[in-house]
């Protein structure tokens, strides 16, 4: 918290009147940070000279800006120089040390716009990362069908940075029907890079328990690593890998228009894509990405207590309506037009005329997240409809992908 009489003491002081010149490195820009004049938002190797009494003002500006302090030299009245790395570093007068140094320079990331930037495999399976779990709630309520949890990772002490859209790993103990340690499986991460509790110092996952019937033998499975997740808790220690992934990332543009698609735990993604657009929290943090444009989620799943994330969703469409548009496809309790149940495909298939006039535009990406078994409604939708237009629509697809505004992460 910022206190006016305790900056405006200081400033009074010898000490706080002196200067220091911070060397910051990997400052990324975007079109809006260009027309800004603000030094730190310059790339590159950057000097910032800045009186003791804004230091920490300026090392939280660079933290949102994913840049790392290389050094910072205290400057004197005769403009003599001492250089401090940053490992010696002080922040208000108080020296860190080289632990709490390196957990300052955990910077989260900027929003991304070259895959250079985008962190991949900081952990790998051979050296993963052991994170600790700090919560695990339920997310399907009572009367719906299955079990799905949010569970939070403490990534504190490592260097595991992600964005949104972005995978992870996790690495189930024991061994598999081999004899062979567990394989690592893959989770979207339902967080955005700043986590839930806005630190820089978790992650979450969306988890389904996987469940399915033998089919000779008709004795229920349960999947192996879903539920050991789901099972987990609060201390446990959990090896993870990653990040992962380069396709589900969001663009720039604050104005673009982003259709989701999700079925079950595909959400996971797309609710760090609406945390990071539309969270009071996260939009303080992100003053270089203040979304302006549309998002619409079309979600699909069997039963209203099997809405994930619903008061969440709500919320923020109740805030924002002009800016998030939110559909359900509620396969058990609605019925298509042809009176059947209502699966994600027909709810596309009834908004397939809007959905197309809004891909006309090249700020206009589409996302689609869950069971690949979706994805053939989906197409034969927008088929029909571009069909209209005299357009092929796997072609037409195919050039949207290859503009980078199609992205598809099913299973």
């Amino acid at each position: 918290m910022n206190n006016p009489t305790a900056v405006g003491a200081a400033a009074n002081t010898s000490a706080g009147s002196r200067m220091f010149r911070y060397e910051v490195v990997g400052l990324r820009q975007n079109a809006e940070t260009d027309k800004r004049d603000y030094p730190i938002r310059n790339s590159g190797s950057t000097f910032i000279t800045v009186p003791y009494t804004r230091m920490n003002e300026i090392m939280q500006r660079i933290t949102r800006l994913g840049g790392k302090i290389v050094s910072i030299t205290p400057l004197d009245g005769n403009g003599a120089t001492a250089n401090v790395t940053a490992e010696q570093k002080t922040v208000g007068g108080n020296p860190e040390t080289k632990q709490e140094a390196q957990k300052a320079e955990k910077k989260p990331m900027t929003q991304a716009k070259e895959k250079a930037d985008i962190p991949v495999n900081i952990y790998r399976p051979n050296a993963p990362f052991v994170a600790r779990v700090i919560s695990n709630e339920p997310l399907v309520g009572e009367g719906g069908i299955g079990i799905c949890q949010h569970v939070k990772f403490d990534l504190s002490g490592g260097d595991l940075r992600y964005l949104e859209g972005q995978s992870i790993g996790v690495i189930p103990p024991g061994v598999d029907k081999n004899g062979k340690p567990e394989k690592l499986r893959l989770y979207s991460i339902g967080s955005t890079r700043h986590g839930d509790d806005l630190n820089d110092t978790t992650v979450s996952l969306c988890v389904r328990q996987l469940e399915y019937k033998h089919p000779e033998s008709g004795e229920t499975i349960y999947g192996v690593c879903s539920t050991y997740i789901c099972n987990l808790k609060p201390g446990d220690e959990v090896k993870v890998t990653g990040p992962t992934g380069k396709e589900m990332l969001l663009p720039p543009d604050e104005d673009s228009t982003i259709i989701m698609l999700a079925t079950g735990t595909g959400i996971a993604p797309f609710r760090a894509f609406l945390w990071r657009m539309f969270k009071d929290g996260e939009r303080q943090l992100n003053s270089e990405y203040q979304f302006k444009g549309l998002a619409w989620l079309v979600f699909g799943i069997p039963t209203s207590p099997n809405i994930l994330y619903k008061e969440e969703l709500e919320e923020m469409q109740a805030k924002y309506p002009d800016n998030f548009r939110l559909t359900y496809a509620i396969s058990r309790e609605q019925k298509n037009q042809e009176g059947g149940r209502m699966y994600i495909q027909h709810r596309v298939a009834e908004h397939a005329e809007e959905m197309w006039n809004l891909l006309q535009s090249p700020k206009t990406h589409v996302y689609m997240c869950g069971l690949k078994g979706m994805e053939d409604g989906i197409d034969e939708a927008f088929s029909a409809q571009a069909a209209k237009a005299g357009i092929e629509w796997k072609e037409y697809r195919s050039q949207l992908k290859k503009a980078g505004r199609w992205h598809v992460e099913t299973y």
